[in-house]
């Protein structure tokens, strides 16, 4: 319903209105245009062809399109309306709860992949102790079965330098042995001279010569053939559990020299070590009371122990430290030089029937083959387990032989060990194991010690901790308020 212009040129109350309440759109007119747009738009019918009224309603209605435009901030309010904020809320809480599930799938995943870390690392470090454990009892159970068959071969045959000479033949195998391996594991390939002639570099940068193969191999080709002739010849007087403890005093030995020789670092508990060796070796020799075959299997116990740890100095002193491949050629250049060489050596004690057997056909060569096979495993296991294990588990495996041979000889040859003998052998192992004691074991010994006295103090700390609020929790729930005393 219209009204009355105005004086102030404003023609209906709602123009009056919208005046008053200053909305954005307004000017003089408004309500008149309005209605009469609304009219023409009902004044056209649906499906009618009004060319001028619909040019006359688009000139009409083009200040109300600038309205209806400017009116945008309304339309905002009225979109933050009650049902809006629900949508957008709706659409809020989805988009959060999208984000929590990928927060959640992304923390599962990162749970799962390190649990699957935890799992590999836990296995492999299973797999690592499966395998320093078998290194381990390999070492100690080859030396073992060469002690124990040596010892058996003797009741049918006694030439312990035919034996030395024909065990020694077999390190010709081991360079053959780790090629096979490299041939078997490496990626690149190399043909067995090139391998040959670098692995020869040990004996200088112009490798294997013939000066070099007669100076370098021979002493320690004399020292090797010395060190296992010399424990054969124990065997022959003692049992293999003293002969093998009898023989980790190489240990001792290798320190001395070192110490002498190499001018290697002082340890008081390796000299420690080495007085226990030798009150060892000295209660071993008074077993029998300092006579018979006693003090002289003692003897060559000794000196083999000796005469190795001779061949592991010097071969530091001028072959330095050698790989797994350097070793192995080595090693078989050894075994050439032996079957060149020294094999006059038993052809000569044949004839001067020092070492005589007769018929040929008599020598044991089921028990020689084991013992030359045995001492062949032990080689290769010593080498092998420097290299791809620690050091310290190949002197391990080799003190451990001495309660193997004991197991041994107690239950196989029902021998009864005197308490002096016993004494000897326990004070010889714990001098070898003190001698495989890093030497920076002191400042090792006080970082733990600190460690643990660390660890108690704080453990008492969160024990004092845990008291003091237990004792809170329990006072209040009594209606009480503890108060601690100055």
């Amino acid at each position: 319903m219209d009204g009355k212009a105005a004086p102030n040129g404003v023609a209906t109350i709602e123009d009056r209105i919208l005046r008053i309440t200053g909305y954005y759109g307004y000017y003089p007119g408004y309500s008149s245009q309005k209605s009469a747009s609304r009219s023409s738009v009902i004044q056209c019918k649906p499906g009618g062809n009004c060319p001028s009224r619909h040019r006359g309603m688009t000139r009409q209605l083009s200040p109300l399109s600038v309205a209806e435009d400017s009116a945008a901030p309304i339309l905002e309010l009225q979109n933050r309306s009650p049902s809006g904020i629900c949508r957008q809320s709706r659409v809020e809480r989805q988009s959060r709860s999208g984000e929590e599930g990928t927060q959640t799938h992304t923390e599962s995943s990162s749970q799962e992949a390190e649990g699957q870390t935890r799992c590999q690392s836990c296995t492999s470090t299973f797999l690592k102790l499966i395998w320093r454990f078998l290194i381990i009892l390999s070492v100690s159970s080859s030396w073992v079965g060469t002690t124990q068959f040596v010892k058996i071969t003797y009741e049918t045959f006694d030439c312990p330098f035919f034996m030395t000479w024909f065990s020694t033949n077999w390190n010709i195998m081991v360079f053959p042995i780790y090629y096979s391996g490299h041939l078997a594991t490496a990626q690149e390939k190399q043909s067995p001279i090139k391998k040959f002639r670098e692995c020869s570099r040990i004996f200088g940068e112009d490798g294997l010569t013939l000066k070099l193969f007669l100076k370098r191999t021979a002493p320690f080709s004399i020292l090797w053939t010395l060190t296992n002739y010399l424990y054969l010849l124990a065997l022959k007087k003692l049992t293999a559990t003293d002969v093998s403890a009898l023989f980790c005093c190489n240990k001792a030995f290798v320190f001395l020299l070192s110490w002498i020789v190499l001018k290697d670092r002082f340890m008081g508990a390796r000299i420690v070590a080495a007085i226990m060796a030798i009150t060892g070796i000295v209660m071993m020799a008074y077993a029998d009371g300092f006579q018979g075959d006693s003090i002289i299997g003692v003897a060559y116990a000794v000196g083999s122990a000796s005469t190795s740890a001779l061949y592991k100095v010097l071969f530091k002193m001028f072959l330095g430290s050698a790989n797994f491949g350097e070793a192995a050629h080595f090693v078989s250049t050894l075994g050439f030089f032996n079957l060149i060489f020294i094999s006059v050596t038993p052809i000569i004690l044949y004839f001067t029937k020092v070492e005589y057997w007769s018929p040929f056909s008599a020598v044991p060569w089921g028990y020689l083959c084991g013992v030359a096979g045995l001492w062949l495993a032990f080689n290769i296991l010593v080498n092998v387990g420097v290299v791809l294990t620690y050091p310290i588990l190949i002197s391990i495996g080799t003190v451990l032989s001495v309660p193997g041979n004991a197991a041994v000889d107690l239950l196989k040859h029902k021998m009864i060990f005197s308490v002096v003998r016993l004494g000897a052998t326990i004070i010889i192992c714990i001098g070898f194991l003190l001698m495989l004691l890093p030497e920076e074991w002191d400042e090792i010994t006080l970082r733990f010690i600190n460690s643990l006295k660390e660890k108690k103090s704080e453990d008492h700390a969160d024990d004092i901790t845990d008291s003091s609020v237990h004792t809170r929790s329990r006072s209040r729930a009594n209606g009480t308020v503890s108060i601690p005393l100055a």
